[in-house]
């Protein structure tokens, strides 16, 4: 996670330089994040728009080859194909999120490192003196504990020099009386907001999304995503008590960013409309698809007509020809002359 927290951590360190507020900075960044996602986001809604359009002809593949699968994946295949859609079309932006995520956990376990600057030197010497001095810390994330622990009792880090204990008293993990370094935990305190927020949040941009495309509901994968739509927000309020409150508040802003954003992303790429306009496009190419093939059997019927016309006067010509020929040795030689039948010609 610390190669993913290393480039996310260099704009958390200027987002704080320019705002001085750890909050504000974490914000600011979710927002930046949100806004490089959305040309992703536009083609995940776009490739939902088309997987609702090309459902009816896979549930009637998956209905018609339900005992061989390997026919039914490739006939699922070539539909795929024809139809210019890809499965995997939407898991770019799932994974780019899951990989901020990581990395944003690490910066925000970090903070003396990714955003203070602190050298990693200096950062073993204030743990070795945090453990003297008997201070409980999580395994995760000393750094946070460092920062509390020098805040307390600057006096005892004073072997790391002014500057260093300047920097951390300085530093403020607080977010409207709220500690964002701290872990959420099921006590009574503003912290317990972090993971609920999280779980609500994470809930109501899936809801608009099956609601502005009811085919996610329809099909053999109905119950799943159904399912997922509720698994998503626990998971979201279970990882929430498990990290500390900043990622629960990254969570909850990026959820809150995704939501104005799918709302926005609606007036331009309603699935409904897109789904609708994907089928009529379809269904127009399949019949012109229908009337070409009919054209082609057409021409090929014209064709063997004219084939046979061209044959049959060929027959006649060659039966002129056998004809005269009879007669002349007929005449030469006094032979009796025969008619020309079909089985002569053959």
């Amino acid at each position: 996670m610390n190669i993913l927290g290393y480039p996310l951590g260099l704009i958390m360190r200027l987002l704080y330089n320019i705002l001085h507020s750890y909050g504000w900075s974490l914000i600011l960044f979710t927002l930046l994040v949100r806004l490089v996602l959305v040309p992703l986001s536009i083609k995940q809604q776009k490739s939902s728009a088309k997987m609702a359009a090309i459902q009816p002809q896979m549930q009637e593949i998956q209905k018609m080859y339900a005992k061989n699968q390997t026919k039914m994946n490739e006939e699922l295949q070539k539909l795929y194909q024809r139809e210019k859609y890809n499965p995997a079309g939407g898991c770019l932006p799932m994974l780019i999120t899951l990989l901020v995520l990581f990395g944003l956990i690490d910066v925000i376990y970090n903070p003396m490192q990714h955003i203070l600057g602190i050298s990693a030197d200096v950062i073993t010497q204030a743990t070795e003196i945090m453990k003297g001095l008997g201070v409980a810390f999580s395994q995760y994330s000393p750094q946070t504990a460092i920062i509390s622990s020098v805040q307390a009792n600057p006096e005892a880090y004073a072997a790391l020099g002014t500057d260093f204990i300047t920097t951390l008293q300085s530093f403020d993990l607080n977010f409207f009386g709220i500690n964002l370094g701290e872990t959420p935990s099921l006590s009574l305190s503003p912290l317990i907001l972090i993971p609920i927020l999280s779980g609500v949040t994470a809930f109501i941009p899936s809801w608009l999304s099956m609601k502005n495309n009811p085919a996610m509901l329809e099909g053999p994968g109905a119950g799943s995503m159904k399912v997922m739509l509720l698994v998503s927000p626990l998971m979201s309020l279970y990882i929430a008590f498990q990290v500390p409150a900043g990622v629960g508040m990254y969570w909850i802003f990026s959820n809150v960013f995704m939501m104005i954003q799918t709302m926005v992303l609606n007036k331009f790429y309603n699935p409904k409309e897109m789904a609708e306009k994907a089928k009529q496009e379809a269904e127009q190419r399949r019949e012109q698809e229908r009337l070409e093939h009919i054209e082609a059997k057409k021409k090929a019927r014209a064709g063997d007509a004219e084939a046979k016309e061209r044959a049959k006067k060929q027959k006649e010509i060659n039966r002129q020809k056998l004809a005269e020929a009879r007669k002349l040795d007929a005449e030469k030689y006094g032979d009796v002359y025969t008619e020309v039948t079909d089985d002569d010609l053959e």
